[in-house]
This record gives C-alpha cells, sequence and structure tokens, in this order.
C-alpha cells in the first residue's frame, strides 16, 4: 500500500522535471544561438572597419548597430525562467569576453568640416597656397581640394550643381596645398573635404585670387632724355638747361619721352600702378607692339593712354581726346586691363575714382606703355586686383 501511493507523486515528479528540462535545452539552444549570433556579429563588424567603400560602410555600420540594439532589447531570454537548484547548485552564462570584444569595437565617423583660412592663403600671379584647420585632424585620412573660376555671386550655384566645371587635387596628407598654372588676375572658389572610411565633409567654400602679370620697364625701350633706375620699376626725365628745347620737344617727333614694359599681354585680366613723383606732365597705358616707336602715345590707333599735361587731363587714342576730370590730389593712377572682355579702365588709385574706360577688340599683344616729360615715374606691378574693381560696374 505505501508503495502504490507513492507512485502518482512520483509519476508527478516525474513530469515536472521533464518539463524543466526540455525548457533548459531549450534556454540552453537560445543561449547557443546568441553566442553564435554575437561571434558573427563581432567577425563582420572587424571586416567592416576595413571597408574601403565609404557608402558600403556606413550602411553595413548602421545594420551592426541595430543588430546590437536588438540584442540588447531581448538580452532578457538569456535569463532562465525556471528554479534548478533542485538539480544543480549554480547556473550561470558568462558573456564577458564577448563583452569585452563589442566595446572595443571603434565606429568612426566622418570628420568635422575643415575650414579653409583665408588670412593665411598666398598667391602670385599663377599660383596660390591655400590652408586649411581640422578639428578632427587625428582621424582624418586625407583631404581633397576642389577649385573652380569663380566670376561672380550668381556663378556659386551653377558652380555646385556642374562637377564638370571643378578641378580636383585628391589625397593630400597636409593641411596647405599650392596650385599651379591659374590665370593671372583671377578669383578663384575652394572647397576642402576631409575623409576618413566613414565618409567626408567639406568646407564652405573660400574665395582666393591670384595676382597680376608682373613685370618690370625695359631700359632697352627708355628715350635717350630718360633715365631707368637700377631695380627698373623707376623712370626719370634728366632735365635739360634749355625750357625752350624741353618745350618743343615735347611737340615734335622726337618729344616722345617713353618707355615700355618687359611684358606683352594677350590674354587675361591685368592691374599695375603709376606713382607720380611730381610730375606733371606724362602718359600712361598701352600700345600694340606695331605702335610707332617715336610718335606721341595716344596720337595713333595702336595705343591708349590717360595723359596729362599740367591741369589738363584727358584719355586719348588715335589723336581723339576725352577730357578726364580726376581730384586735384591725384597721386597714383591705377590701370586695369581685361585683354579677353576688351576693356582699358583707368582708375585714382586711392580714392577708387573711376576716371575713364576704353572698350577695345584687341588684335595684337598689347605692351604697357610710359611718357614722362618732366621728374619721375614709378611702376608697382604683380598687385591683386583691388576689390572694389571686381564689381561689373566698374568695368564698365
Amino acid at each position: 500500500l505505501n508503495v502504490l501511493s507513492w507512485l502518482p507523486e512520483a509519476r508527478l515528479l516525474t513530469a515536472s522535471s521533464s518539463v524543466r528540462m526540455r525548457k533548459l535545452a531549450q534556454q540552453i539552444a537560445s543561449c547557443k544561438q546568441c553566442v553564435e549570433r554575437s561571434s558573427s556579429l563581432i567577425t563582420q563588424a572587424d571586416q567592416t572597419l576595413k571597408e574601403a567603400d565609404h557608402a558600403r560602410f556606413l550602411q553595413t555600420a548602421k545594420n551592426i548597430c541595430e543588430r546590437v540594439s536588438m540584442a540588447t532589447a531581448s538580452s532578457q531570454i538569456l535569463i532562465p525562467e525556471i528554479n534548478l537548484n533542485d538539480t544543480f547548485d549554480t547556473f550561470a552564462l558568462d558573456f564577458t569576453r564577448e563583452k569585452k570584444m563589442l566595446e572595443s569595437l571603434d565606429y568612426l565617423t566622418a570628420p568635422a568640416p575643415p575650414a579653409i583660412r583665408e588670412e593665411l592663403c598666398t598667391a602670385s600671379y599663377d599660383t596660390i597656397t591655400v590652408h586649411w584647420t581640422s578639428d578632427d585632424e587625428f582621424c582624418v585620412v586625407s583631404y581633397e581640394l576642389q577649385y573652380a573660376i569663380f566670376t561672380s555671386q550668381a556663378n556659386v550655384i551653377s558652380l555646385c550643381n556642374s562637377a564638370d566645371s571643378w578641378m580636383i587635387v585628391p589625397n593630400i596628407k597636409q593641411n596647405h596645398y599650392t596650385v599651379h598654372g591659374l590665370q593671372c588676375g583671377t578669383r578663384y572658389m575652394f572647397i576642402v573635404k576631409a575623409i576618413n572610411q566613414a565618409g567626408s565633409r567639406s568646407s564652405a567654400p573660400g574665395r582666393l585670387k591670384t595676382n597680376s602679370q608682373p613685370f618690370k620697364l625695359d631700359p632697352k625701350s627708355a628715350h635717350r632724355k630718360l633715365k631707368v633706375s637700377h631695380d627698373n620699376l623707376t623712370v626719370e626725365r634728366e632735365e635739360t638747361s634749355s625750357k625752350k628745347a624741353q618745350s618743343q620737344d615735347r611737340f615734335t617727333s622726337q618729344g616722345n619721352y617713353g618707355v615700355t614694359g618687359n611684358v606683352y599681354i594677350d590674354s587675361g585680366r591685368h592691374y599695375w600702378e603709376a606713382l607720380i613723383g611730381g610730375s606733371s606732365w606724362f602718359a600712361v597705358g598701352v600700345a600694340y607692339k606695331s605702335a610707332p616707336k617715336h610718335e606721341w602715345v595716344g596720337k595713333n590707333s595702336a595705343s591708349w593712354v590717360l595723359s596729362r599735361c599740367n591741369s589738363s587731363w584727358v584719355a586719348r587714342h588715335n589723336g581723339k581726346d576725352v577730357s578726364v576730370e580726376p581730384s586735384a590730389h591725384l597721386r597714383r593712377v591705377g590701370v586695369l586691363l581685361d585683354y579677353d572682355s576688351g576693356s582699358l579702365s583707368f582708375y585714382d588709385a586711392v580714392a577708387s575714382q573711376h576716371l575713364h574706360t576704353f572698350h577695345v577688340d584687341f588684335v595684337q599683344p598689347v605692351c604697357p606703355v610710359f611718357n614722362l616729360w618732366n621728374r619721375c615715374l614709378t611702376v608697382l606691378s604683380g598687385l591683386p586686383i583691388p576689390d572694389n574693381l571686381e564689381a561689373s560696374d566698374c568695368r564698365e
């Protein structure tokens, strides 16, 4: 009787133990799957960090992050739901190694946009050296420099929409770069892109410009009564003892007291200045190489000048004079030549006053010319075009 009374209880205990064992087996299988998935996830993350394709890296990294989040949210499945104290003293799952491996993964982000430092940039007539800084310099693998000719504010939109307009310099390892072979007297737009395995970010556009074509005076072209300085930048009239003879010279073929620059210009935009060293009788402008050598500049069809004769100022071409009224204290004449657009403009370089513009369809290379009948003139060349002259209304 005692044995028979115990049998139902034993059967119940056996059934209960069997249920617990099945649940335990199910949880062990789930844990095994989690471990396998974690190992797979770590392997995939390690391979992703070596991915060279930026778009593919970002997509894969996003998927990994989502899987990690899902695994964290579902971590409760690893907690046993049954009490196994009657069978085992302790039961634990140790994921310490997997946790450390996951925590050691370094998820890169694209670097912060670099900043072009325009105050540090330098230029010559055909080069521009661009400097920039980056807050994420140590995580930047390389930089990419893009540049294009900038003509106006409206030009920005078309540049941004047209990849064909940009020149690209890839794989720059430093935070500066010198671009060679640029057009003189020209404005450019620059963008710097910082790149790493996670992607890239671009700087705000920077606008920089090249200087004008530098030149000096050509001593060989100077009239015998003109003296050119050793640095070939200043021309001085050698005063004669006979003022009467000097006065007569001004109106004769021998009165072309001129000197030319040592360059001939056939393209681009150029700006130079003439410092008036107390002279009250001079002419400044450009002429074709074919212009008569001993004829007063501006008296023929091959030269265009701004001329002063005492208190009279005129713009002269082909013997025709147009009166000009500058300020009484004009001491620096600015000359802006846009060969391609066919314009030659004169300015008071100090007061930024527009004096006169010739519109010319140039058919030959032109050379800077300077005529001097008293005192001296000094040439300043290789200058950047002043910002106030970049506006379109100043070119008219």
